[in-house]
């Protein structure tokens, strides 16, 4: 018996979102059964015209009819097919307009870098004249040692001295915040450290929130300098538009600490460095080589700084409002961060009470930002 190949059909191909299309039933030997009734199985796209859908009503899924109307195009996240005008979603997402494009914004997704970014990586390869750098992004970024910063100002062309020394400078595991310089053909990234902002971190907690954010994304934390614990939520992401650096006045006795929010979606936050303000400062008014000068060998030191009780629970507290916003969806930012941290010490004021200062046991769990006050610092930040 000869074989006829048939040709493809539009419709088939395009068709009713939730039409039935028949399908024979086939028995436990693989033969199609032609006395049964056919069942039943659902299409993937609309055999009418519709329009695009709204991310407000929700997210689209992968396969998703997302319009078949010929006048908008497609944008990443989707595709269409030779036989048909209808796009369908490639991601779990929310569709985004742009005049006619139409686009699905992923709910998770690596981190696509950009120059001139501010990013917080982690050192997970030393080798003979780079390191190779976890941002986050599908590909490891490069921090190249002609774009650091060598003690004692030194302007020179780097050596191999200074290749067999390149462990004294960063080692695998060490916490960087770094600029993003070069983008690659390839999507990977070339870093730089030459200015006193970037460098080593110390001192601290670490915050990872995908860098994408929306619901359904995950946060981590790590500890660093004995402050923090793990964790796992949902995340809002962190706004790149906004300042990703800046210095917080606590409360009770903490001092100042440093918040850096990096675009990748990795967050530090560190007791205050005293001598990092002082020789910005002094660097306003001075040229690019004498600021190098002012570089020294402690900028590169792994050994923490004495932390006292008080400093660390305000760490710890930025910390726990920033998982606050992650887990109710709120995008982070230093305005966001803010409101939270403000909320949570208004919210402590009005739980304290005479007894509390008499029972110590009554006031181990007061720090911890969780369950009903967390639901009211996100009210609160939201009301605003």
């Amino acid at each position: 018996m000869g074989i006829t190949i048939l040709p493809p059909v539009v419709e088939d191909i395009g068709g009713a979102l939730h039409e039935e299309v028949e399908e024979p039933v086939e028995d436990s030997e693989g033969d199609i059964e032609m006395d049964f009734p056919l069942r039943k199985r659902p299409r993937l796209a609309g055999g009418k015209k519709s329009k695009p859908r709204d991310s407000r009503s929700g997210i689209v899924v992968p396969g998703e009819l997302v319009t078949d109307d010929p006048q908008w195009m497609r944008g990443h996240g989707t595709f269409t097919t030779p036989y048909s005008t209808s796009i369908i979603a490639t991601v779990a997402g929310n569709v985004q307009k742009t005049n006619k494009l139409l686009s699905v914004h992923p709910l998770r997704a690596r981190y696509t870098p950009e120059i001139g970014d501010l990013v917080v990586g982690r050192i997970v390869e030393v080798q003979s004249r780079r390191w190779k750098v976890d941002v986050a992004a599908p590909l490891l970024a490069q921090l190249p040692l002609s774009a650091i910063n060598l003690p004692g100002g030194i302007l020179r062309r780097r050596t191999s001295a200074d290749e067999l020394q390149i462990r004294t400078f960063f080692s695998e595991g060490d916490l960087v915040v770094a600029e993003v310089q070069t983008v690659h053909s390839d999507g990977s990234a070339s870093l730089h450290t030459r200015s006193l902002k970037y460098g080593k971190l110390r001192n601290g907690v670490f915050l990872a929130v995908t860098g994408t954010g929306g619901t359904g994304a995950t946060l981590r934390s790590a500890v660093k300098g004995g402050v923090g614990s793990g964790t796992a939520a949902s995340a809002g992401g962190v706004v790149r538009s906004r300042r990703q650096v800046w210095t917080v006045n606590t409360a009770n006795g903490g001092g100042e600490v440093d918040v850096i929010l990096g675009v990748n979606g990795y967050i530090w936050i560190s007791k205050h460095a005293d001598g990092s303000a002082a020789a910005s400062s002094a660097t306003e008014s001075v040229s690019i080589t004498r600021m190098e000068e002012m570089v020294s060998s402690s900028i590169y030191s792994s050994q923490n700084d004495e932390i006292p009780p008080q400093t660390r629970r305000e760490i710890a507290r930025l910390a726990q409002c920033i998982r606050v916003l992650v887990e109710g969806g709120v995008r982070v930012d230093e305005e966001t961060v803010m409101r939270a941290y403000e909320a949570s010490l208004q919210i402590d004021l009005e739980m304290a009470t005479d007894e509390d200062d008499e029972d110590e046991r009554r006031r181990e769990g007061r720090d911890y930002l969780g369950g009903t006050k967390a639901r009211r610092i996100l009210e609160v930040v939201l009301q605003r």
